[in-house]
């Protein structure tokens, strides 16, 4: 009985799951440290057998040493475009950060080792709302979406021009900043006017401790404008995946 073996296909498997792992290993939501190793891997490889006929259409086996270089190429590529999309979801982390600065929550911030997020209470809860509209939403399915179409703008073993990741980092950093202040910037301005405020009040009457008045007025203002920051969140994050999977596709 003779055994044929297409290596054309069985080494374009093992590079797209090589940029899967490396994707998955990084980005949100699939990053999340409550998903085991185990399935974390089994669904980079379900994927990579998924999309390796479209992904492995163009391409030729290569050498030992070539086949290496590429497997370094794709490892590098999955990484960069985890990191991506971690760029773009990490606003919603920055937002929550923003609102605990602000809003005096900062002196209660903890390590959450199940989201690497070091953070107080409403950093935490942007993160894991995020996560969960994300799952609820089937944004999760764009994301993969976008991972598999990455191979056109990417084909497996090709070249690729070094300026391209980084002026997409670059654009998605910029974008971070832009949606963090976008997000919490309407509250931000609320507890910061109310610090004014706070510093009129001790001018005009100086036998006032504006400390002590300070921190259960704006926890109160934080609490009651946060509610409506809050309901917003689905439209974010609805947003937030729409640009990530334009940065995984290349804008296509």
């Amino acid at each position: 009985m003779d055994l044929s073996i297409d290596f054309d296909q069985l080494e374009g498997t093992m590079l797209a799951g090589v940029r899967m792992v490396a994707f998955i290993v990084i980005a949100p939501p699939f990053s999340y440290k409550a998903f085991p190793g185990t399935v974390k891997a089994m669904l980079a490889m379900g994927l990579a057998l998924a999309v390796a006929p479209r992904a492995a259409a163009r391409y030729h086996a290569l050498d030992s040493g070539a086949f290496v270089v590429a497997l370094v190429v794709e490892l590098a590529v999955g990484l960069t475009l985890g990191f991506l999309v971690y760029l773009v979801f990490a606003a919603v982390q920055s937002a929550g950060a923003l609102v605990d600065l602000f809003g005096g929550f900062t002196l209660a911030q903890a390590y959450d080792p199940q989201s690497q997020v070091n953070g107080a209470q409403f950093t935490r809860l942007f993160e894991m709302t995020s996560l969960a509209l994300l799952f609820a939403s089937g944004g999760y399915q764009l994301i993969v979406g976008g991972l598999t179409r990455s191979f056109d703008a990417v084909p497996l073993a090709g070249s690729f021009s070094l300026a391209d990741p980084v002026h997409a980092m670059l654009a998605g950093t910029t974008q971070m900043f832009l949606s963090t202040l976008q997000i919490a910037g309407p509250l931000v301005v609320v507890l910061f006017l109310s610090d004014v405020g706070l510093g009129l009040l001790t001018r005009v009457a100086p036998a006032l401790n504006a400390l002590q008045l300070g921190y259960p007025i704006k926890i109160g203002l934080t609490v009651m404008f946060a509610g409506a920051l809050f309901m917003a969140l689905p439209s974010v994050v609805s947003s937030l995946t729409g640009d990530a999977v334009t940065l995984l596709t290349g804008g296509r």
